[in-house]
């Protein structure tokens, strides 16, 4: 299934805990799921005209509290119905681009040194995250107690430490690798 095809069931989910606009559902997926799902404006409000033609989703009863200028939409019967069987359907192949990586891949074009300040904005990028996560997670345990989503909030944040910390791991054997090789070394 294409990615555009899994925006209408993010915005589903959305809407399946209360109204929102679009601009309130651009602002939800941002601050949740922004580590590893984007949604833009673009995708959004076409999403929901489509949706509210099939069914799925309608318009609420007056203007959203203190913002007569959005429109906030509802999900519906079959709308909640429709996200539940794709939450249930199994994930596709996942897309994994690390440009980072393919610099490194061609990096004997331009040598070690390249390659090694390549990965040292990567560690810093990661780190960066890194610390996001935790601050999230902090934010979690504190702020959202008794949520019932909250132990699957917390999975997609370990999800994302686990990673960044793999990363962290693979710049430490990189900058080895690389060091050895800018020093003359002919392997790895």
């Amino acid at each position: 299934m294409a990615r555009s095809n899994h925006s209408r069931f993010v915005i589903l989910g959305f809407l399946a805990d209360q109204p929102r606009s679009g601009y309130d559902i651009r602002k939800v997926v941002e601050a949740s799921l922004g580590n590893f799902w984007n949604e833009s404006f673009g995708q959004i409000y076409p999403a929901l005209k489509d949706l509210e033609a099939e069914g799925l989703v309608r318009k609420a009863e007056g203007p959203q509290a203190g913002r007569a200028q959005r429109q906030a939409y509802v999900i519906t019967g079959p709308g909640r119905e429709a996200l539940e069987k794709w939450v249930r359907t199994p994930a596709g192949p996942h897309a994994y681009r690390v440009e980072t990586l393919v610099k490194v891949f061609f990096a004997p074009l331009v040598g070690p040194r390249e390659a090694r300040a390549h990965v040292a904005r990567f560690r810093a990028e990661h780190g960066a995250l890194l610390e996001k996560y935790r601050t999230i997670g902090a934010h979690l345990d504190q702020d959202c107690t008794g949520q019932p989503g909250l132990p699957y909030w917390k999975l997609t944040v370990a999800c994302g430490l686990a990673v960044g910390n793999a990363y962290l791991e693979w710049c430490d054997e990189a900058e080895a690798v690389l060091a050895r090789l800018e020093a003359g070394g002919t392997h790895a």
